[in-house]
């Protein structure tokens, strides 16, 4: 088992042992426990009481975190020449359509968020091995098959993410950065947890909520009080 540094014990120190945080606490607190060099991120872990397994019970959705993502979202817009103007106009990195699909086949993927429109859909369905395991394969689902690209380009620029449950029944975000103020990461947190609230399946049984936690970049992790949160 590897051995904690010194700040990695002054951290875990700050944690009272079997306590469940308040959101505001909790989001004051993990700003305190971050001791690193660079602007961490802050993230979000919910264990949710599904069986992502049956497809009755996979939750999957987007939101738009009120205080914005904290990161510089690199977006490209493969798009027709007709809605070139548009994506631009709204802010995306790189606009275009064949030239960006030959640089996807050659391996290129530096960007976070991938929008384009149903006609195109069908060229880019030979690059989901490419793009899949990366989480940039469009999906109508998250709004990133459009017509209206200028609002989805919008959109993920002023914090729209998307999440879906993983295998194990958690959901895992980014939802903002160490630098953030306590109140802003709260905010963020609450809107993310308030939406997977709204989309529990029916077929869920028992406690759906079972446990929240948040933690930064090589922090520890804080559990929060669900009942209290929720």
């Amino acid at each position: 088992m590897a051995r904690l540094t010194k700040k990695q014990k002054e951290a875990q120190a700050k944690i009272e042992k079997n306590k469940l945080y308040s959101l505001q606490e909790a989001s004051a607190l993990v700003k305190e426990i971050t001791n690193v060099k660079f602007d961490a991120s802050i993230d979000i872990a919910v264990r949710l009481g599904v069986d992502p397994r049956k497809a009755n019970q996979m939750v999957r959705g987007v939101v738009t975190l009120p205080h914005g993502t904290g990161k510089d979202v690199k977006v490209l817009a493969l798009v027709t020449p007709d809605k070139e103007a548009e994506a631009k106009e709204a802010g995306a990195d790189f606009v275009g359509l064949d030239d960006y699909l030959d640089k996807i086949k050659g391996g290129w993927t530096d960007v976070d968020v991938i929008i384009t429109m149903p006609s195109v859909m069908g060229k880019l369905g030979p690059l989901g091995r490419v793009l899949g395991p990366r989480g940039l394969m469009p999906n109508p689902k998250t709004g990133t098959v459009t017509m209206e690209v200028g609002k989805a380009v919008s959109e993920v620029k002023a914090g729209k993410i998307d999440f879906k449950v993983d295998k194990t029944g958690i959901v895992h975000a980014a939802i903002g950065k160490a630098s953030f103020s306590a109140d802003k990461i709260a905010g963020n947190a609450k809107e993310l947890i308030d939406t997977l609230v709204k989309l529990k399946p029916s077929a869920a049984k028992g406690v759906y909520m079972k446990s929240i936690y948040l933690s930064s970049t090589m922090s520890p992790s804080v559990q929060l009080d669900p009942k209290a949160v929720v």
